[in-house]
């Protein structure tokens, strides 16, 4: 089993290098775009908003709030992970200096394994894009992929491992499909009901 553990951490490393190091300086001002978590504010505004025309008021105001735990639930559970495994980002790790590309400044904390990036994106894309979804079907199929190019950002940056961005991709989108399922029971709450 430590075996096999450890090819898998070897496959980690080296897949990061090569994804890595696919990047270049024409790309890396897109992909910082892409990783900064204040350039999705706008698309939290407009999402917000065609949830609100879809379903009132009140129930806005409760999917904010479930999206509000929601983001506490995903990251707090990335940061238990982070904790309990203590494996260092890429760009703490000794071995890879001078093969890899840091293009963002400061890497964050030591730890990297999950990505509390990927698990917060995959979250808020599965739990909204599910409710969008049941008006406008297309909405996963955006929303996936939006958080699929947050994921490898981290990749691309230099800051997580592919297994960080797969395991937070895991984690946000379990979290994700559960508090849908906890908004559709609760939505005909009579105290939420538009």
């Amino acid at each position: 089993m430590n075996e096999l553990i450890q090819e898998l951490i070897q496959w980690d490393k080296q897949t990061f290098l090569y994804l890595n190091n696919l990047g270049n300086e024409n790309w890396d001002g897109f992909w910082l775009f892409i990783t900064e978590k204040k350039s999705w504010i706008p698309l939290y505004i407009f999402l917000l908003f065609i949830i609100y025309r879809q379903i009132g008021t009140k129930k806005t105001a409760f999917v904010i709030i479930l999206a509000a735990l929601l983001m506490t639930a995903s990251d707090q559970t990335c940061n238990l992970f982070k904790h309990s495994i203590a494996r260092f980002r890429p760009c703490y790790n000794e071995e890879l200096v001078g093969l890899m590309r840091l293009v963002k400044d400061g890497c964050g904390g030591k730890f990297g394994f999950v990505s509390a990036h990927a698990a917060n994106h995959f979250a808020l894309a599965l739990f909204l894009g599910i409710i969008i979804g049941r008006k406008y079907k297309i909405s996963l199929f955006l929303f996936l992929p939006w958080a699929f190019l947050v994921a490898y950002s981290r990749i691309y940056v230099g800051v997580h491992y592919p297994l960080d961005s797969i395991g937070g991709a895991l984690i946000g989108s379990f979290y994700g499909y559960i508090f849908y399922l906890l908004f559709k029971k609760l939505e005909n709450n009579k105290y939420i009901k538009s």
